[in-house]
């Protein structure tokens, strides 16, 4: 299994001090991202936010920074925002990306769970589903010529048209990421493309219905369902102690979320609430390496998925703290799953 982290640098709200500027978090998360890339993770994901509260807007351009920065870590979005960019323009940022990295970069694509993006780029949120669909239509075109001919409603059309640069890796990784809306699940696995199911809620367990469309979508539509990777992505983070990790964790993560939850009606979250979310059937994904480890290892029993990503900074978490968790997921967390799917996978002698 793959297991990496990912973020969309949060900042905190309010008049920013020197620690807490955008310089600094940028600063900040390229030492992350290059201690993820020495410690062993598979994965770096940076995400796409529109807001003062997070400081990544072009996850493109991050990286980037981190392609010559970093020598074997994957690099991708977390999520490229596709229904409110242009394809083109998404393809031609992560071929230059792959270049740099020597063939590392994957695009992350979906339809965003914030909406400050649209009006942003002068798009209606009525065409939400419209705009992904088509985007995605031509993205995928992209990636399987130099030249493309192609018409739609939200943007112009391309005319035998060369789109340059062209990636390393052909064609160019390219995930779909969803929340856990059926029919995403059913379009990923139609398409046969690689699926990232964010899991930050609920019990983990009541995704497994829904990955079993995917699987059959896949396989109605004549693709192998088992080599089609699936990735889970989820709030967590991980400490020297139980106890140290629910401590450090708690009070951005919680201001986070009912930050979020205000502006959509969401109940404050608990410290029950919290205490439940950290069990082995809760979401959270937060406590010891042996906690973690069993965790991860609990979810891989129901999904059999191929990599798990690590949001660990879910509100502005001190960077000191993150850099510990980021060690201890890539020392001591990833090494112990590997050997454990290993293990499970292994053929009966």
């Amino acid at each position: 299994m793959e297991i990496g982290v990912y973020t969309f640098a949060e900042l905190p709200v309010g008049p920013h001090d020197a620690d807490g500027s955008p310089a600094q978090r940028m600063n900040n998360l390229m030492e992350e991202i290059s201690l993820a890339d020495e410690v062993g993770l598979d994965v770096f994901g940076v995400g796409e936010h529109h807001r003062p509260d997070f400081a990544v807007s072009a996850p493109a351009v991050v990286l980037g920074a981190a392609a010559v920065a970093t020598s074997r870590i994957r690099l991708t979005s977390a999520v490229t925002v596709l229904s409110s960019d242009d394809p083109v323009r998404v393809f031609q940022d992560f071929a230059t990306i792959d270049l740099l990295s020597g063939g590392r970069a994957e695009v992350m694509a979906g339809r965003g769970s914030f909406i400050e993006s649209f009006p942003l780029f002068g798009y209606d949120l009525d065409d939400y589903d419209d705009l992904f669909d088509e985007k995605l239509g031509l993205l995928l075109a992209l990636r399987r010529s130099e030249r493309v001919t192609w018409s739609g409603t939200h943007r112009p059309a391309l005319d035998d048209l060369a789109v340059y640069p062209r990636p390393l890796q052909d064609p160019l990784p390219l995930w779909i990421a969803v929340g856990g809306a059926p029919a995403s699940l059913f379009r990923a696995g139609t398409l046969g493309l690689p699926l990232a199911v964010a899991i930050i809620g609920g019990m983990p367990e009541r995704f497994a219905p829904l990955l079993d469309l995917y699987r059959d979508a896949a396989t109605r539509a004549d693709h192998d369902a088992s080599q089609l990777p699936i990735g889970i992505n989820s709030h967590a983070y991980v400490a020297d102690t139980s106890q140290r990790a629910a401590d450090e964790f708690f009070p951005s993560y919680g201001a986070m979320m009912n930050r979020i939850g205000r502006e959509r009606g969401w109940s404050p979250i608990t410290c029950e609430q919290f205490d439940a979310s950290r069990s082995t059937r809760g979401a959270l994904v937060v406590g010891s390496t042996q906690e973690v480890i069993e965790k991860i290892l609990f979810q891989y029993e129901i999904f059999g998925h191929d990599r798990f990503l690590a949001q660990m900074s879910v509100g502005p978490m001190p960077h000191r703290r993150v850099m510990r968790a980021i060690e201890l997921l890539g020392t001591v967390v990833a090494p112990a799953v590997r050997v454990e799917v290993a293990r499970r996978n292994a053929p009966v002698r």
